[in-house]
């Protein structure tokens, strides 16, 4: 019971230090909605999905699968202009927390949120290559992806919705672009796919944005950064851990086959 009351206490300890710009936008206020959405997703393709389909056939969507990929490019699109627009009209450096309510701070804050919102919708991804049985392409690493930045990114928009989160955001989002357009176009049939000679290249590009993610991580503890020292370490270490899967998915999706 005491750790349960220490833990309650120090929860609302950290509420005292989020945004309280975002502190009733949607899905913000309380992270059991995130939680339980999360808790939903792995229930899903752990066991419902698989016991499923096991004796049905692999669903076909169709024209959906397309529409579903270009709408995410859209959305990450819109969050990259959102932020870099909102960033640069701001234009200080190095990219802080700040808590303005400034009309371009409050659109970076608005493009950090929609950016959280798209890692929820972003679930679907293995929702569908569940019911369409592509399990091979439902890795540890896919899971651990799509699991995890939704609760890591409602801490981002809760406690930091702007400043330095803005750099992941724009990094992340721009990478996004590039990847669900390479799956609507691969959705589109085979008369596309052998034109689709560049999937390799999505792979490098997803590990200089962590690269990168960590650089500019490593220089905010060196600058009058307010934001907790641990959450940059954790960041830190979190992209680490991005690297080293993304490197041994390459490694096996693309460097050996070329020995072999």
């Amino acid at each position: 019971m005491d750790s349960i009351n220490r833990l309650s206490a120090f929860y609302d300890w950290t509420l005292t230090l989020a945004d309280k710009r975002v502190a009733k936008w949607p899905l913000i206020e309380s992270p059991l909605p995130t939680i339980a959405i999360v808790v939903c997703y792995l229930a899903f393709v752990v066991y419902i999905g698989p016991k499923f389909m096991r004796k049905r056939k692999a669903m076909d969507f169709g024209l959906f699968l397309p529409a579903y990929n270009f709408a995410l490019v859209a959305l990450n699109y819109y969050n990259t202009t959102r932020s870099v627009i909102g960033r640069i009209i701001v234009t200080y450096a190095p990219p802080l927390r700040s808590d303005s309510y400034d009309p371009n701070e409050m659109k970076v804050a608005n493009g950090v949120w929609w950016y959280y919102f798209s890692k929820i919708i972003e679930l679907c991804d293995t929702v569908l290559f569940t019911l369409r049985k592509r399990d091979r392409q439902i890795t540890f690493l896919h899971v651990y992806h799509h699991s995890t930045m939704p609760i890591l990114w409602w801490i981002g928009t809760k406690w930091i919705p702007g400043g330095q989160s803005f750099v992941g955001v724009i990094l992340n989002s721009s990478v996004h672009v590039i990847m669900y357009s390479y799956y609507g176009l691969s959705a589109m049939g085979p008369r596309v796919q052998k034109y689709l000679w560049w999937k390799k290249y999505i792979t490098m590009i997803q590990l200089v944005q962590f690269v990168l993610a960590i650089a500019h991580t490593v220089q905010s503890l060196y600058v009058d950064c307010p934001s907790p020292r641990w959450m940059h370490w954790a960041l830190i270490g979190y992209a680490f851990s991005f690297i080293v899967l993304f490197t041994n998915f390459y490694i096996h999706a693309y460097w050996s086959k070329s020995y072999k």
